[in-house]
């Protein structure tokens, strides 16, 4: 049997015997643990397509069966329903609450994951069956495995893991896990709006576990998210589509105007060319400067990672400002253009270009909306085109930032060390994951999010994999982190009465 472990150890690490017990049977049971992902990457719970909604159902019923036997009390809470386009309603599938143990004396954790998956077919390039797990040099390919049902089902066998060794779970816990965070999570809000004075009432601490490290090797914790704003700009030309030859050069076409709007909002250096987007942007600290410095990268690395040559900036410090502390701008289509193989000589009547901007700390999203607003009505003012704009934000999801001094944080720095030998690289994130600004919000309490997946793990790809490697550590890393935060929160439960003895 291949013992996993990531790197030398050295003595401030050493295991206790309660933890070389759990982490010498996740080694021993690391097969097992395969064939359970297995068995859950199976499932096709794609929630973007309607009519697998069915399979998404069957994949949160079999989470929580899991859960349930792990002695777990699992409600299956009803949010509602979801109006299609075409106006069809469908059931949303049900959210799971899950707790193990109410002892008042233990801090509770709350775990949350989601066990649905973006579209995945073999003709999109894949090179192994998506819903089929394979292994491939020490990586598991596979849609779900790093996002997100690897991390979930870390998560529930490192619980199996106490139970199976007859150890205490030294923290109560709680699972909330959904099938529709792909998406857009529809109903959650609403969900936990309801449960905050009840299933989060007794709840200290919040963990995610939905993205990836910085590295391919080197684990790291993840304290802040940018937020996200959809715009789509719709130019209308005509009531219907017309022939380039009969008409081309004596209207105003939709497309042309179109073009002319999308690129005018950002230059070929990324900057973001809408006035006073950047005035509320978060001046970079001087303790993040110093986050920075600590940080190992590969520039060579990181290019391959996600498969370009070239990046706009040479220094890790203005990857990681551009990439965390900046508004970006992207954009990410056109529709009711021509996009087929082959020429198709149409002046369409009306076209929609969509783009986004992540947005940072103490940027406002109705400042923001009104700002793009009138800047690309100010430029498509100068074209003096006839024809009809239309600019809309379609959603718009809020940055999150953390406190890395926070227990949890250092309770899981504590577990890497233990599992990886090697502090955590202390990161934000480029993505946007609500989610996490949502807990924070409506509970108000302490959120961390805690990846075990690798850079280079190709979340959403035709590549997607967790390696081995990754999956069983991770299994020991959470594990080791509920025997930490319960030993660092007692601390600090203890701490006022001893100043009051004093």
């Amino acid at each position: 049997m291949l013992l996993l472990a990531g790197g030398n150890s050295s003595s401030p690490n050493s295991l206790s015997q309660e933890e070389e017990r759990i982490f010498q049977y996740i080694d021993g049971h690391q097969d097992e643990f395969v064939q359970n992902l297995a068995g859950w990457v199976a499932v096709e719970s794609d929630s973007i397509q309607p009519h697998l909604r069915a399979e998404v159902t069957r994949m949160v019923k079999i989470a929580a069966a899991s859960l349930q036997d792990l002695g777990a009390s699992v409600m299956l809470r009803d949010t509602g329903i979801q109006q299609l386009p075409s106006g069809q309603n469908i059931s949303l599938p049900p959210v799971i609450l899950a707790k193990l143990g109410e002892d008042p004396l233990k801090p509770t954790v709350c775990f949350y994951g989601h066990v649905d998956v973006m579209p995945a077919k073999i003709q999109d390039g894949w090179k192994t069956s998506p819903y089929n797990l394979t292994e491939i040099d020490g990586n598991l390919f596979g849609r779900g495995t790093t996002d997100d049902k690897g991390p979930v089902l870390a998560w529930i066998n490192a619980v199996k893991t106490f139970k199976a060794l007859n150890i205490e779970i030294p923290v109560n816990i709680k699972f909330l896990i959904e099938g529709m965070e792909e998406a857009g999570s529809i109903g959650l809000e609403e969900l936990v709006e309801k449960e905050k004075e009840h299933f989060f009432s007794d709840v200290n601490y919040i963990v995610i576990s939905d993205n990836i490290w910085l590295s391919t090797t080197k684990p790291a914790l993840t304290y802040g998210t940018r937020g996200n704003a959809c715009f789509s700009v719709q130019v209308e030309c005509g009531e219907k589509d017309l022939h380039s030859g009969s008409v081309g050069g004596i209207v105003h076409e939709a497309m042309s105007d179109l073009i002319a709007l999308l690129d005018s909002l950002v230059n070929s250096c990324g900057h973001i060319l809408v006035p006073g987007i950047y005035d509320d942007v978060a001046p970079l600290t001087e303790e993040e400067k110093k986050q920075y410095e600590l940080i190992e990268f590969d520039l060579k690395e990181y290019k391959a990672s996600i498969g370009v040559k070239e990046i706009i900036y040479d220094t890790k410090e203005e990857i990681f400002s551009h990439l965390w502390c900046l508004p970006s701008l992207s954009i990410h289509g056109i529709e009711g253009a021509f996009y087929e193989p082959g020429i198709k000589t149409v002046i369409p009547s009306r076209v929609i270009g969509k783009f986004s901007i992540r947005q940072v700390p103490h940027m406002d999203l109705s400042k923001m909306e009104c700002q793009v607003k009138r800047y690309l009505e100010r430029i498509f003012s100068k074209r003096k085109s006839s024809n009809k704009l239309t600019v809309s934000m379609e959603m718009g999801a809020k940055p999150w930032v953390a406190n890395i001094n926070d227990p949890q944080y250092e309770a899981a720095k504590k577990a890497i060390q233990k599992v990886f030998n090697q502090d955590p690289d202390m990161i934000r994130d480029g993505a946007t994951i609500p989610i996490a600004r949502m807990f924070q919000d409506i509970t108000k309490k302490s959120v961390m999010m805690f990846p075990i997946g690798a850079a280079d793990d190709g979340e959403h790809s035709q590549k997607e994999k967790i390696s081995r490697s990754n999956y069983i550590n991770g299994i020991k890393v959470f594990a080791s982190f509920l025997l930490e935060i319960s030993k660092l929160h007692k601390t600090l439960q203890e701490a006022p009465s001893l100043k009051t003895m004093t």
